[in-house]
């Protein structure tokens, strides 16, 4: 069935390559030029709105916490392939769970044959991580194959937690520094507050449906912040062009316009990343599980959302435009 899927696709994607290269078909407007819509006047619901959801999203990382991997939390992680036919997960988990480790964890990836295992960090410290990659050995006997086997302690998943933690820190305020001197502070200051809106929710997602916080994680986390980020200053960039020039324009007005002028590019560019993002949730397997779906969430529920229902509207609130509108015055005034 999958095999049928990824053919189908490939075959849409061959016919839309043929017509675009060949020219057969006039061209596709997703948005007419002449959009209007009234983006801003949602500003007092979708305000209210993100302060509760991110009110709920503290809550749960405070209640739930994160499902650290075993990146962060230490232990035992063992890829095996089955010799012969696909691999009875449910046989080697009553195998493995007879042999007193501790939590074990069984998750199939890839092909039927291909197992990954986690077990629990072990007390006792490297001597007893190898007796119990032993005794999963002896137990499985020569009917797998190890493909990986790695043990990671409780020192090196901290000092992995800490350094994705700064790194993470780093690239935010190195982010700030950027649009800072690239925009206003005005702007610099409404970008963060809509990309940390963005982290924050993602967060508070993980921690309710428990994905593994791991490695991948924190990458997707920082892809998440790249793309919000990127999709703020594009809309940012049109604000500024056109601030330049309509000086007596209201600012809902001006945000209104410089969000329609972009909204063909946010649409297009939003499917396209949404069509890859389900298809690696969906048949990319367990092994990137975790940072498919921080990133479906973070990207097709609430990364185009922010930027133009957040990033832009608090501009507002943030006094960007009175200046201009305060210097045409008094240029004004002073002709006369």
């Amino acid at each position: 069935m999958t095999n049928w899927i990824i053919l189908g696709l490939a075959g849409v994607v061959l016919v839309l390559t043929i017509v675009s290269i060949f020219d057969l078909l006039p061209p596709l407007r997703i948005v007419p030029d002449d959009t209007t819509f009234d983006f801003t006047r949602f500003r007092r619901i979708s305000f209210p709105i993100s302060a509760l959801l991110t009110i709920v999203a503290i809550t749960f990382f405070f209640t739930h916490g994160l499902n650290f991997g075993i990146d962060f939390k230490g232990g035992l992680l063992l890829e095996v392939q089955q010799k012969s036919g696909p691999a009875d997960i449910a046989a080697m988990r009553e195998t493995l769970g007879k042999l007193e480790l501790g939590e074990v964890q069984l998750q199939q990836f890839g092909g039927p044959e291909n197992v990954l295992i986690r077990v629990a960090q072990q007390p006792g410290g490297d001597e007893a991580q190898q007796a119990a990659i032993n005794k999963v050995r002896q137990a499985l006997g020569d009917a797998v194959d190890y493909r990986r086997v790695e043990v990671v302690g409780p020192r090196v998943s901290n000092e992995l937690l800490a350094y994705g933690m700064l790194g993470f820190v780093i690239a935010t305020f190195g982010i700030l520094i950027y649009l800072w001197f690239r925009f206003e502070w005005q702007f610099a200051l409404g970008a963060m507050i809509a990309n940390i809106h963005d982290i924050v929710l993602t967060v508070g997602f993980m921690s309710y449906a428990q994905i593994d916080f791991d490695l991948t994680s924190m990458a997707a986390l920082l892809t998440i912040l790249g793309y919000s980020l990127n999709d703020t200053v594009v809309i940012y960039d049109r604000i500024r062009e056109i601030l330049r020039r309509y000086k007596k324009m209201p600012m809902p007005e001006l945000l209104n316009r410089s969000i329609n002028s972009t909204l063909s590019r946010s649409v297009i560019t939003h499917v396209t990343v949404t069509l890859a993002l389900l298809a690696l949730l969906f048949f990319g397997g367990t092994a990137i599980h975790s940072f498919a779906a921080t990133m479906t969430f973070g990207v097709v529920l609430v990364g185009t959302y922010t930027s133009i229902f957040i990033a832009a509207p608090i501009l507002i609130y943030l006094g960007v435009g009175e200046n201009r509108m305060r210097d045409d015055d008094d240029h004004d005034a002073k002709a006369a």
